[in-house]
């Protein structure tokens, strides 16, 4: 009977052992925003070619859909780190918690702007965001109420515009891009106007607005066939492609470093990444690769990711960063609110 046992005990052993060896990962797995990938994975492919970790895993599933895969827990099964292309929401830090996970750190790590941009051979667009809210709303005011989007052509909605037809690829529900120009372009212009009774952010669904999914450069090669239509992603995404498209200028603003960094341009955002405390450790490299996406080279002032669009934080906020790593501080849901 006791040798039964032994034997019970040592094949249960035995599969513990063999399923904790199978959950083990020595990759680091990164989700989210369609907008900080191309600079995750330069820093990836940095990382995997000049230190002894293999390159993470990435995929671009929309600062919604990392936020929804990374939050269901601790387990070694999820991933280690979401980027965001805006800050993680109250609900989203809430449903961590409850889930178990031990641990949130936050990392801001430059600027970006929410470019709209069109085919470089077409008319440049002046736009201000009364404008581009009048052409994305569901609803508009017309003597006082409001009433479903009329709106085909650009004219229609001011004179001093071009006769084209209004057509917008833009960012997916599931897309910080997308949460950002509610928050940076519809909200900021509804509240101006009486009618809308505060801040509306519902986006037509009559084919004037078509969401593109989360891969920017399908909306870029759209626009290079489509003379008349509009894209709208982050400002990465146009500094890649400047032969092709060009910026509209947005109430007197070039979408420049400049003015985006200045704050002058007036969609503009600072952009994030969020690692899970309990994996450092458990996960080969994760520190490693915060260091590397840290450092001079990359996020400062004459760094690989500028080459690429990323707008530096200034010198200050970087070492801020930096010493809120290095300390490994958690986020709070009192800095959220």
């Amino acid at each position: 009977m006791k040798r039964f046992v032994k034997s019970m005990l040592l094949a249960v052993a035995m599969v513990i052992f063999v399923s904790s060896f199978a959950s083990a990962r020595d990759q680091i797995r990164i989700v989210g925003s369609s907008t900080v990938y191309p600079f995750a994975s330069y820093v990836a492919e940095e990382f995997g070619a000049t230190t002894k970790y293999p390159t993470p895993v990435l995929e671009s599933t929309g600062s919604g859909g990392g936020h929804k895969l990374t939050w269901v827990g601790d387990g070694i099964d999820t991933p280690d780190i979401t980027n965001s292309s805006r800050r993680i929401k109250v609900s989203e830090f809430k449903r961590a918690m409850e889930n178990g996970v031990n641990g949130i750190i936050e990392i801001v790590f430059g600027y970006d702007g929410i470019v709209l941009a069109n085919n470089k051979n077409a008319q440049k667009f002046n736009l201000s965001r009364k404008d581009i809210l009048l052409a994305v709303a569901a609803e508009v005011p017309q003597d006082g109420k409001l009433v479903k989007n009329p709106y085909k052509y650009w004219d229609e909605i001011n004179p001093d515009l071009p006769h084209n037809k209004i057509l917008i690829y833009g960012p997916p529900t599931s897309s910080g891009t997308r949460d950002a120009f509610e928050g940076l372009v519809m909200e900021a212009a509804s509240g101006e106007i009486p009618a809308y009774g505060g801040e509306y952010t519902k986006i037509r669904q009559d084919g004037v607005y078509i969401p593109a999914g989360e891969n920017d450069n399908l909306i870029v090669q759209r626009l290079t066939k489509d003379p008349e239509a509009i894209g709208i992603f982050g400002y990465s995404f146009l500094e890649e492609n400047q032969g092709r498209i060009q910026g509209t200028v947005i109430e007197g603003y070039e979408p420049t470093p400049e003015n985006i960094s200045s704050g002058k341009y007036p969609v503009s955002r600072s952009l994030y990444f969020y690692v899970k405390k309990a994996h450092i450790g458990k996960v080969p490299g994760i520190d490693a690769y915060v260091d590397l996406f840290l450092s001079e080279k990359m996020i400062g002032e004459y760094g690989y990711l500028k080459n690429i669009g990323l707008i530096p934080l200034p010198k200050e906020m970087r070492e801020e960063v930096r010493k809120s790593w290095e300390d490994r501080k958690e986020l709070k849901l009192s800095d959220l609110q």
